[in-house]
């Protein structure tokens, strides 16, 4: 006989748990060793673009003495990638983490071997050669990668293979960053689509053991310190923050649309998609002629901001030459993340915030982290994540309240005025939709004692051996029996007895959808409200 489980409680989850936890301690090794290869990767196709030299210190492209041949640098770094996507992999354009939600949606979290390999060498060509992007994006996608093709090796589930792309996508950003926390709220609020032991475990364990081991190649974090920051906790600090960071969320959205806009004319180009990373090297050449600064990551430029120290050039620059410099070549689908030129643009905002008001070093540094954060939350659609993200990335607690105001401002104007956060845009023009809303599934809230039909001459009056369903179990329960055993009726059994008390049928499970409906109707009717005269009852 086929019933659901026969012990109700909270959580589903069972001893596997302990399997991919085990597991996750070696994603979270693998994915910190994949971090600093691709950063010392990174370097060393810098040193050799810039400084025709073999060296693996890092080092600026702004420092280089190529003159007007910086133009070149990036066309010739764009063609290479345009011709590994061509004759390796397509997947390989792009975020990343947009790859990684595709991979985990409609791949059932399968990633092939050759991505794990080639992602990581074109983001390093792409990046060394001047591109205005971060190393975060390809990382995740890689340790995604490494998770994947490990669960594939386990020929586990497609769920616990998702939880493992998942654990070595949040261990490569923890590795990056040193930002463990915010790597698994990341991994919540954009990759897992849900919030259950079974998956969140393991991914905290990747995230924790990454975090952990990168201290040894990388050192401790913050890797953005910032000055004492004092008095945060004041109405003018809040109120500032809550205006900045709703500015914050305007100027998301429109980086967002300006970024897509360029792609969208690349697509109308008569030419193969292999040469447009090449196209868009000449924008990044001819940006960074005028501001070399704009040229590769830019960590350095973040720290700036976060020291309160940036000069006004320096902010225009970003603002305008490094806006435009990312969007039209990430636009030409080359490889490279979005999250240090977003997080750059916004403490750009924030600084120059600051320097409007004439404020000391410490509270422009201060309103440049709340930019920071509320980029990060309006652009991506992750509030929890960017707020923990740019505490653990300087340590600067003392921000939390006017961080979080601002990036809950900018998170609720994004919400407003896009149908779609940065990411998931690319889904979107692939022909895929996905909702980012999490709630309680409104089966789960419905009893099947509460909807089931009662007994008649045709219910049989005790348990056949078929499937059933217990009475004081849940609907959802019930569903996903009836789903399993492709059944459109099931009996239903009091549990202290073992008599069949009832019978469930489609029908009966629509009436536990309709409660989630009505709930949501008697709120709009307390504020809408119609007396009974005008509404045609006495």
């Amino acid at each position: 006989m086929k019933s659901e489980p026969s012990i109700l409680k909270d959580f589903t989850v069972d001893r596997r748990v302990w399997l991919l936890s085990g597991v996750s301690i070696g994603i979270g090794l693998c994915a910190t060793l994949l971090a600093v290869l691709l950063l010392r990767a990174i370097a060393f196709s810098t040193n050799i673009f810039y400084y025709h030299r073999f060296s693996l210190a890092p080092v600026s492209p702004a420092g280089s003495h190529l003159g007007h041949w910086m133009v070149v640098v990036p066309v010739l770094g764009g063609l290479l990638v345009g011709l590994m996507a061509r004759f390796g992999s397509d997947k390989i354009r792009g975020h990343g983490i947009p790859e990684a939600i595709e991979a985990i949606l409609l791949h059932r979290a399968k990633v092939a071997p050759k991505i794990a390999l080639l992602k990581p060498i074109s983001a390093a060509i792409a990046i060394g050669s001047g591109g205005p992007f971060g190393a975060e994006g390809p990382i995740i996608m890689t340790g995604g990668a490494v998770g994947s093709l490990i669960g594939q090796w386990m020929h586990v589930t497609d769920a616990e293979r998702t939880t493992l792309l998942v654990a070595g996508a949040a261990a490569g950003m923890s590795a990056t960053f040193a930002t463990p926390v915010a790597a698994i709220l990341l991994a919540v609020e954009l990759l897992l689509f849900e919030w259950r032991p079974r998956s969140l475990v393991p991914v905290a364990i990747a995230s924790v053991t990454a975090s952990l081991f990168r201290v040894y190649w990388l050192g401790a974090g913050p890797i953005f310190p910032m000055p004492v920051i004092t008095g945060t906790h004041g109405a003018p600090f809040v109120i500032g923050a809550l205006f900045l960071g709703a500015l914050l969320g305007l100027i998301a959205a429109g980086m967002s649309r300006m970024m897509y806009a360029f792609e969208d004319l690349f697509e109308h180009l008569h030419l193969h998609w292999m040469w447009w990373p090449a196209i868009g090297g000449i924008g990044i050449g001819v940006g960074g002629l005028f501001f070399p600064r704009g040229l590769g990551v830019g960590y350095d430029n973040i720290a700036e901001l976060l020291h309160g120290t940036p000069t006004i050039g320096l902010i225009v620059g970003i603002l305008l030459a490094k806006s435009l410099m990312w969007a039209f070549s990430l636009g030409s689908g080359t490889s490279g993340g979005v999250l240090a030129p977003l997080l750059m643009i916004g403490g750009a905002v924030g600084a120059l915030a600051g320097h409007l008001t004439h404020a000391p070093a410490e509270t422009q540094a201060l309103w440049a982290l709340i930019g920071m954060g509320a980029m990060l939350a309006g652009s991506l659609g992750v509030p929890l994540t960017a707020i923990l993200f740019s505490l653990e990335v300087t340590h600067c607690l003392p921000a939390l309240l006017p961080l979080a105001t601002a990036c809950i401002a900018s998170y609720l104007i994004t919400a407003l005025i896009m149908p779609r956060s940065i990411l998931t845009e690319k889904l979107s023009r692939r022909g895929y939709h996905l909702t980012r809303e999490y709630g309680v599934d409104p089966l789960e809230l419905v009893l099947v004692r509460e909807v089931m039909s009662p007994l008649t001459k045709d219910t049989p009056t005790a348990p056949l051996p078929a499937a059933y369903s217990y009475s004081d179990s849940t609907t959802r329960g019930a569903a996903e029996l009836m789903a399993m055993e492709g059944l459109e009726t099931l009996a239903v059994v009091d549990r202290s007895n073992g008599q069949v008390c009832g019978e469930l049928s489609l029908r009966d499970l629509l009436r536990g959808r309709e409660r989630s409906l009505e709930r949501e109707s008697e709120r709009l009717r307390l504020f809408s409200y119609v007396p009974p005269e005008q509404d045609g009852h006495n």
